[in-house]
């Protein structure tokens, strides 16, 4: 924990310094918009944003929050009340648990698709990853469980649909980083995914030369882009026959590639590394070109975020904007001005009050014994491409929230719901990486009482089941993680959130009203 912790407190220096540095090291002839240039690009990096985005305003039938926004606390979590959860504007229609579900899943059409957390996922009935029929949305119901070894080996934040050509990738990630296994699905009958390719990614004797860790579509689903994390190699599989993936290109794009957009003439990805993203030119790769190029155009870098997840692209009256979201401290989510991409710009943040720096003592207070996250933003999803009107986005203990982004210079809160916790229920709860970090014990050596127990020879399994105790030997459940990005359809939210499973979310009539053309844009 010691390295962990210097690391996260070296970088946003180490990145201040030479930025700084650059700013010292400017000859006196140099001219003055220049010299204004770089001042103003050390400020905007060093603006941490210390305001909330205003709060729903609850309607009737609410079960709001104790605390500050987004604060699931202490004293809630001590007594059960978080057993019960929170909700504004927006209620339960159905749902189905399981045994939990990965860090990511997805959906196509009336069916859902729950990611699967290894080895967790091997031990349940329901192995690899399940297939939900959601055509009746208050029971939705199980059909079939894909079980190839990508499947099995965990998804992680890899399994992603592409609703042009009708296909569902997963890869097997089985800690972390995953090599060579990916599996395409023909979902044209969504409840049940027939498997395309079982030879190439599939057969364990013919794995792809790629690594893993997230991945999405380009637009037009002839591509799908794997990125391995660290170090930041990312690999094109050309699915353009998808009885036959192959890759065309793969390089290093820096020292980390997380998750990413894709502009959508599939001609940019927007890729996340630290805290913040590079923009890269894959047109290249997008057009096919023998022995592809793909060059590095611009990057933005922020402090108060960083393990950047992924970019939503979308426009505003033509203009061309990426909502980028932190998985890491307290970034929360940003939209970016990418109309020049090669010197992109922060315009706007979105933050709960319990991400702000001023109420970090708060932040820690409450989640204190949660295991690996908190109230960190992870996924989002737009409504629309163009003109969007609402973003929801699973923010992790924060549960789901849903904000009013008609209005970029104005954007608040419209709604959330956070499920249930699920205290005391870990050992039920195999599919879920918050249950089963919990029980292998991400937190287990995390405080003076634990170790002391252990050595003692005190440790006392019913503890582990004890919320909030001085022995945090199996960690704290009082929350959920929702990890995965909510998707859009119509006031319905398809959620998946790692303890409480598949969730059928409604929004309220007064909050929301779908547009026409209403899409479900993630970014990967």
């Amino acid at each position: 924990m010691r390295s962990l912790t210097s690391l996260r407190r070296f970088k946003p220096l180490a990145l201040v310094t030479v930025g700084l540095a650059a700013a010292l090291m400017l000859p006196s002839s140099a001219s003055a918009d220049l010299q204004s240039d770089i001042q103003n690009a050390v400020q905007e990096f060093l603006d941490v944003g210390r305001t909330a985005v205003p709060r729903a305003d609850c309607g009737p039938g609410s079960m709001p929050e104790n605390g500050m926004q987004g604060d699931v606390t202490a004293a809630d979590r001590d007594s059960g009340r978080s057993t019960q959860g929170y909700r504004c504007n927006m209620s339960f229609v159905g749902g189905f648990a399981g045994r939990g579900a990965g860090i990511t899943s997805t959906s196509f059409e009336h069916c859902s698709y729950m990611g699967s957390f290894f080895p967790g996922d091997l031990i349940s009935e329901g192995r690899g990853v399940q297939v939900l029929d959601v055509s009746d949305p208050a029971n939705p119901r199980p059909t079939a469980n894909l079980t190839e070894p990508a499947m099995l080996a965990g998804t992680w934040e890899s399994l992603k649909v592409n609703t042009a050509r009708k296909l569902l990738v997963g890869t097997g990630v089985p800690v972390g980083t995953g090599v060579g296994y990916l599996s395409v699905y023909d979902i044209s009958d969504c409840a049940h995914p027939r498997l395309l390719n079982p030879g190439p990614g599939t057969n364990m004797l013919m794995p792809l030369p790629i690594t893993t860790h997230e991945g999405g579509f380009s637009p037009d689903g002839n591509t799908y882009w794997a990125s391995g994390i660290a170090p930041g190699f990312v690999s094109a599989v050309d699915l353009s026959d998808p009885a036959n993936p192959h890759v065309v290109w793969q390089g290093l794009t820096g020292i980390e590639a997380h998750g990413f957009g894709i502009s959508a003439d599939g001609n940019r990805m927007y890729i996340s590394a630290l805290g913040g993203f590079t923009v890269l030119d894959i047109s290249a790769v997008q057009r096919r070109d023998p022995n592809p190029q793909v060059h590095h155009i611009g990057r933005v870098f922020w402090t108060d975020g960083w393990a950047t997840q992924h970019s939503i692209p979308v426009t505003y009256d033509g203009k061309p904007y990426l909502y980028t979201v932190d998985e890491g401290g307290s970034g929360g989510v940003k939209l970016i001005d990418i109309a020049d991409d090669t010197n992109p710009k922060v315009a706007a943040k979105i933050k709960l009050e319990i991400n702000l720096p001023q109420n970090l003592d708060s932040n820690i207070g409450s989640s204190m014994g949660g295991s690996a996250f908190a109230y960190e933003s992870h996924y989002c999803t737009a409504d629309r491409r163009d003109n969007p009107t609402a973003l929801a986005c699973g923010w992790i203990s924060s549960g789901i929230r849903v904000f009013d982004v008609r209005d970029p210079r104005n954007i608040h809160e419209i709604a959330y719901y956070n499920p249930p916790a699920r205290t005391g229920q870990n050992l039920s709860l195999w599919n879920s990486p918050h249950a089963l970090a919990s029980i292998i014990g991400v937190p287990l050596m995390s405080t003076p009482p634990a170790i002391r127990a252990v050595l003692e020879g005190q440790f006392n399994p019913a503890d582990a089941l004890t919320p909030r105790t001085g022995r945090l030997a199996f960690g704290d459940v009082s929350t959920d993680w929702c990890l995965s990005p909510p998707e859009w359809r119509g006031s319905q939210l398809y959620v998946t959130c790692s303890d409480n499973g598949f969730m059928v979310l409604q929004l309220d009539n007064d909050v929301y009203s779908p547009p026409a053309d209403q899409e479900s844009i993630v970014g990967s």
